[in-house]
């Protein structure tokens, strides 16, 4: 499993059309959004393919000017961790 956090700058007039595309990506939450266009995401996926997949798809979301990851943890056996 991979967590990671990101902060994604929007258009601030696109700001609505970021965050329903950001809706459709499986693993995406949307935890905050600033009036400047800027949010918290965070991103869980069961691997680090799926990952940078994700990424990659944030970037292409129409109104996203930047996404920069902030986070990121992997864990092999996450439910050994625990």
């Amino acid at each position: 499993m991979n967590i990671s956090s990101a902060i994604i700058h929007a258009l601030p007039g696109d700001v609505a059309i970021v965050q329903a595309g950001l809706a459709t990506l499986a693993g995406v939450e949307v935890h905050a959004i600033s009036p400047e266009g800027k949010m918290i995401v965070t991103i869980e996926t069961e691997d680090e393919g799926s990952n940078a997949a994700t990424y990659q798809s944030i970037g292409q979301l129409d109104g996203v000017m930047s996404a920069a990851m902030v986070y990121h943890q992997s864990e092999s056996e996450p439910y050994k961790e625990i």
